[in-house]
């Protein structure tokens, strides 16, 4: 390299780089170095006090101040948690009540306000972090955004609802602190992403799984409006319960008996409890728990089917879809002990025989494909195409909905012993390594230049929409608008993306017709 072309790259790499330290919310932070490609990450922003001791279930409090500059080349600790899942360690970095932290990667140079990407895990909203490997945000960053990942209270520590949390609420409400951790995040990033290189009115709030249920929660919360400006579901809604969410008294009901097994018969007594102590009594075999959303009145007052046929959503640009094989990790314990034919007759009693014709099973190589179709069209496609024909019904801003087709090389039995022998094909979550153009931070995975294709392509796309609202761009496939009552297409993202007639919608409807049926 000649004298003038690294004096050249020294410049542009200044222009990145702030010459003194941001002062956000809270205090001052380390200045951030810019690595080769002029990408600055800030790890470990508190964005809410330790939500600890007589905080403990109480809505996210106002960042305690800190005193010189704050480091910010480590994550903070990931919220307190069970361990769940294989492809999710709880104990990297650390583990701890005190959690509510967020992390920043901005690509921007002095001057830019670039679009941001507000990042929500999954985990069931009982496990994940903003700091998992696939979630790192460089990559996405080359595409010209700023990735803005999260941590969010979980489980008994999250949706933790009792009476006298409600009592001791000025909005008379309790049992939602996951998401209002959320919006809490989403309001730092108001106040302090410009700082950082974003732009606080062009912001994606995205996720995967909870993350997308959260997605989907956060468009029908008044607490939320004009936070942000698009939304991005990834397999899951809060339309999977078809409208029929838990209320504050049921909610209640749970907290009560979770404090009674917890044994605690005060919440001063209840808060005196150790991490360890309340992870144990959450994850115990029995009895068992529900810690999920709640329709609690402030933060939810009404079920996301209400809110979307009634109008009220944030009404956002919307790109929804889901996984081919959604049902691959299920699909042996949803029939364990009995074949299609039987589960199918279990859940659509005389309407068993149309059933039959959308899930066939004749022969050994339907009967798989329908078994993997009918558990994931249940799980995760009917909750998501219910959110993005809902947002097509009522509102005016566009949809467009895809599902992701490739099919990572995982390891035999990577999810463990009941998947060995089988492949696991598109399964559920492996689309967000190609999100975020990074396939390699799989796990054990094997990537190859196909898989190499895919994350730039799906990354592009994600990126475009960020940037202006469509996903379009030069360079990619057309991706028509989705309109589930007339042109009903979608993209299929694989090997190469290519736009087809909506083949599950047929499946999807008639599940649909199912649950709002009053009987077999």
């Amino acid at each position: 390299m000649s004298l003038r072309a690294v004096l050249l790259a020294l410049a542009l790499t200044a222009l990145a780089v702030p010459a003194h330290a941001q002062h956000v919310t809270g205090g001052k932070l380390a200045p951030a170095t810019a690595d080769a490609d002029g990408i600055r990450a800030w790890k470990g922003l508190p964005y809410a006090a330790p939500p600890v001791g007589d905080l403990r279930w109480k809505p996210p409090a106002p960042v305690v101040p800190w005193t010189g500059e704050r480091a910010t080349d480590r994550f903070g600790p990931n919220c307190a948690q069970p361990k769940v899942y294989n492809d999710i360690d709880p104990y990297t970095p650390s583990m701890s009540e005190d959690c509510l932290y967020l992390n920043v990667w901005s690509p921007a140079k002095a001057g830019e306000s670039l679009p941001v990407f507000f990042w929500i895990h999954g985990g069931g909203y009982g496990a994940g972090s903003g700091a998992e490997p696939r979630h790192d945000g460089v990559a996405l960053a080359k595409k010209g955004v700023v990735v803005v990942t999260i941590n969010y209270r979980l489980g008994a520590f999250g949706f933790f609802a009792h009476p006298d949390l409600t009592r001791e609420s000025p909005n008379r409400a309790s049992g939602d602190q996951a998401l209002a951790d959320m919006i809490a995040a989403l309001r730092w990033v108001q106040a302090n992403i410009a700082l950082l290189g974003g732009d606080p009115d062009r912001v994606t709030i995205a996720g995967e799984s909870a993350g997308s249920d959260a997605v989907s929660r956060l468009m029908t919360s008044p607490q939320a409006k004009g936070l942000f400006q698009r939304a991005i579901g990834q397999s899951g809604s809060a339309f999977g319960t078809m409208g029929r969410d838990d209320t504050l008294a049921m909610g209640e009901a749970n907290g009560l008996a979770f404090g009674r097994a917890l044994g605690g018969d005060s919440l001063a007594a209840l808060r005196r409890r150790t991490t360890a102590e309340i992870l144990a009594t959450w994850t115990a075999p029995n009895p068992r728990f529900a810690f999920r959303p709640i329709l609690d009145g402030w933060i939810l007052p009404k079920g996301a089917a209400e809110t979307f046929a009634a109008g009220r959503q944030s009404d956002v640009p919307l790109l929804v879809g889901w996984n081919l094989d959604e049902g691959s990790l299920l699909e042996g314990g949803v029939f364990a002990g009995r074949n299609l034919p039987e589960a199918l007759k279990m859940t659509f009693g005389n309407r068993a025989a149309q059933a039959a014709k959308l899930y066939p099973h004749d022969t050994p190589e339907q009967m798989i494909r329908s078994q993997i179709n009918f558990a994931g069209d249940a799980w995760m496609g009917l909750p998501t195409w219910s959110w993005a024909t809902a947002q097509a019904r009522t509102g005016k801003a566009p949809v467009w909905a895809f599902r992701f087709d490739h099919a990572p090389k995982t390891p035999d039995g990577w999810f463990g012993e009941g998947n060995r022998g089988k492949s696991l094909g598109a399964f559920h979550s492996a689309e967000i390594v190609y999100v975020f153009n990074h396939p390699d931070n799989g796990g054990a995975w094997a990537v190859d230049d196909v898989d190499r294709r895919v994350a730039d392509l799906m990354s592009s796309y994600w990126a475009n929409f960020v940037k202006t609202g469509d996903p379009n761009g030069p360079g990619l496939p057309v991706w028509p608008v989705y309109a589930p009552d007339g042109d009903a297409r979608k993209l299929i993202i694989d090997a190469d993306a290519r736009v087809i007639a909506d083949d599950d919608q047929p499946r999807l409807k008639f599940l649909h017709s199912q649950a709002a049926r009053p009987g077999p």
